[in-house]
């Protein structure tokens, strides 16, 4: 039986609608909000859902579950004026500076201020001007555009399952802070950007490198080129009111080179470089009988992740550095040669749709000995879309051009490394002929192809099991089970962001599911209409192997294409000093409180060591500090006495020795 809920005086069929607020847009009434988001739990802070439900009153609409028969009002004299008094007051408190903010033409805030034609603040400001964290090379955080909406620190923690970022303080000091009050570079931050691109305001944006590749351009010593991710051509033209569209390439590498681009290549081209040499380290370790499951390692957030929260799953990471890496470290290596430039004025600017690219370009372990870095610039999609629009280039009307070759060259396995799946299935193509896997006329490998944040697949009569899987928290899940021993798998491919490269937070601002599904249809229909659909049909690939690389996985393949990785901090700090006054002369006592440890319980031999001393009035003897990693996470807890290190620390030992410590003091 239809049951209906009356909406303005107006009946809308209510079917699976959780809240007022979903019902009200299907009915095609968009009621303001900040921190409603479908993909995140419910959180009513911001208020401006509020709507009048006959019989019970005022409401917020994201909050409040229909019943049938309800009537509901959705722009009551009292519903606009209450909601124009919280904008108002959230104004009071913000930067109004929008011309220099680079949110000013997506901005949440001042949108729904238009919309509510507020054109004065009627309110002082409360709050004093709080510093802007510059420290990352991925994002900008400004608390001073802050609405509170708790977007970026329910993402971090729900989608992400990093909790970087979390709200502080109380009453007017309430604010989303970073651990410890530290920038988001010294943190647990994986830079994937996530935060900035549910945020409503300018709080946290992408940190723009859009005046260096200006610099680099406007030189006429440097030769600059540019590689463009494949997930950026079906976004791009959304910047322009263009749909996802695989047209927007050729227009793009002609805009690049109106800007002043001197060549234009295909990041897909190194996508394919990436499977030929992933595809070869797998087969290796699965015939020879290696570390299994391989891990992909083309997602720089999940490096990082991994690197913090998994050190004992770093050797199942392919070493195989990703696309980018790839192609900036052939660049440097064979365009000095064919565009006749020295190299260090050759600049490698890559477009891409992710922000934790900028901090991959600049790790150490992807700059070489004489101090030049295989990639220069990183530069997401939103950016190079400004540059265009700066340039004061008509996008829609400019006549496409094509990618450079040799390295403008790729297959459809190369394009689809934008989408979740889309790696594992290029690896499968590659390796198909090896584990008789039945590679359908359309090239689809279907089994590995979805939208769920967990995909798998078992292939080749049961002896290939894959898993696909997007979004941190998902990863973390099973991560956990494979270290358990709960789950087998023999290729795992994780992607940090929602939906994979297309739904990197370099892209422009999505607000429907629709738009980034409408990404990775696109990229897949890129796939058909390419001429080649497997990387190792590529004709310039088997010519960077004559010429340069020999084989995959050779020497020389392995110095200029694989890394290794470290486990590193999720703290970037030595430690946080817990005793006051001059520690000078006394006995330190350092107590690892990162996860591993915790989870071993550091934190309660912390606080009994705490109390142990201040009961005993010992705190002329020691200096106590918590530490974030002494790099021994399987042998925690960890604690440090004196210049005794106790790894698997138990609180009676460690209380012995603080007790004979201070024995020997006292005397």
């Amino acid at each position: 039986m239809e049951k209906y809920v009356y909406i303005n005086d107006r009946p809308v069929l209510w079917e699976e609608e959780i809240n007022i607020l979903e019902l009200a847009r299907k009915a095609h009434i968009d009621i303001p909000t900040f921190c409603y988001h479908s993909d995140l739990s419910v959180y009513g802070a911001c208020r401006l859902c509020m709507v009048e439900v006959e019989g019970r009153g005022l409401v917020t609409s994201c909050s409040t579950q229909p019943f049938e028969g309800m009537r509901v009002k959705t722009h009551t004299e009292q519903v606009l004026k209450l909601r124009k008094t919280i904008v108002e007051m959230l104004l009071a408190n913000h930067d109004q500076n929008c011309p220099q903010c680079s949110r000013a033409t997506d901005c949440k805030l001042r949108d729904i201020s238009n919309r509510l034609n507020i054109g004065k603040v009627r309110f002082r400001q409360t709050r004093e001007f709080k510093s802007v964290d510059l420290g990352s090379d991925c994002l900008v955080r400004d608390p001073n555009k802050c609405v509170l909406c708790g977007d970026c620190v329910r993402f971090c923690d729900e989608i992400q399952s990093i909790g970087a970022i979390d709200f502080a303080g109380r009453g007017l000091e309430v604010n989303v802070a970073s651990a410890y009050g530290k920038s988001l570079a010294q943190v647990d931050c994986v830079n994937c950007g996530q935060c900035a691109a549910v945020c409503p305001t300018g709080a946290i944006v992408v940190k723009s490198d859009i005046p260096q590749a200006w610099t680099a351009i406007h030189d006429p010593s440097k030769t600059v080129v540019a590689q463009i991710a494949p997930a950026v051509r079906v976004a791009l033209g959304e910047m322009f009111g263009l749909a996802a569209n695989d047209m927007t390439t050729g227009k793009m590498v002609a805009a690049m080179k109106i800007i002043g681009f001197d060549q234009v290549y295909d990041t897909s081209f190194a996508a394919d470089l990436t499977v030929v040499e992933e595809a070869n380290e797998f087969i290796a370790r699965k015939s020879k009988g290696g570390k299994l499951p391989i891990f992909t390692s083309c997602c720089p957030a999940w490096v990082k992740f991994a690197e913090q929260s998994f050190p004992s799953l770093l050797d199942n990471l392919s070493s195989c550095r990703s696309p980018q890496q790839m192609f900036g470290a052939i660049a440097k290596e064979r365009l000095p040669k064919l565009l006749k430039v020295d190299k260090k004025d050759l600049v490698v600017v890559s477009i891409m749709p992710c922000t934790a690219k900028k901090y991959e370009c600049k790790r150490p372990e992807f700059t070489r000995e004489d101090g030049i870095p295989d990639v220069d610039i990183a530069l997401t999609t939103q950016e190079i879309g400004r540059m265009i629009k700066e340039a004061g280039i008509d996008f829609e009307s400019v006549e496409p051009e094509s990618f450079d070759l040799p390295m403008g060259f790729a297959t459809g396995a190369g394009v689809i490394f934008g989408n979740s799946g889309g790696v594992s299935e290029a690896v499968l193509r590659y390796a198909a002929d090896k584990f008789n896997i039945p590679v359908p006329e359309n090239i689809v490998l279907q089994e590995v192809r979805g939208v769920s944040g967990l995909r798998e697949a078992t292939l080749a009569d049961g002896n290939l099991k894959i898993a696909v899987v997007h979004g941190l928290r998902n990863a973390r899940e099973l991560c956990d089970k494979i270290v358990a021993g709960e789950a087998e798998y023999d290729i795992v491919e994780v992607m940090a962001c929602p939906g994979g490269c297309t739904g990197g937070a370099g892209q422009p601002i999505v607000l429907t599911h629709k738009q980034r599904r409408d990404r990775t249809t696109t990229l897949y229909h890129a796939d058909r209409t390419m001429p080649m659909h497997r990387a190792q049909d590529n004709p310039f690939i088997h010519e960077l192997y004559d010429e340069l690389l020999i084989e995959p996985n050779s020497h020389k393949a392995h110095e200029l294409l694989h890394t290794a990785y470290r486990h590193r901090k999720r703290i970037d700090d030595d430690e946080l000093s817990i005793s006051t006054g001059d520690a000078k002369d006394r006995c330190q006592i350092r107590v690892c409180v990162g996860t591993s440890c915790y989870l071993r319980g550091s934190q309660d031999i912390l606080a009994k060591t705490l109390q142990l001393v201040e009961e005993n009035a010992w705190g002329n003897y020691f200096d106590i500090a918590a530490t974030f990693c002494s790099e021994k996470c399987d042998k925690g807890p960890n604690v440090t006495v004196g210049d005794k290190v106790i790894h698997r620390a138990e609180l009676a030992h460690i209380k012995q020795l603080i007790t004979e410590e201070a024995a020997r003091r006292v005397k």
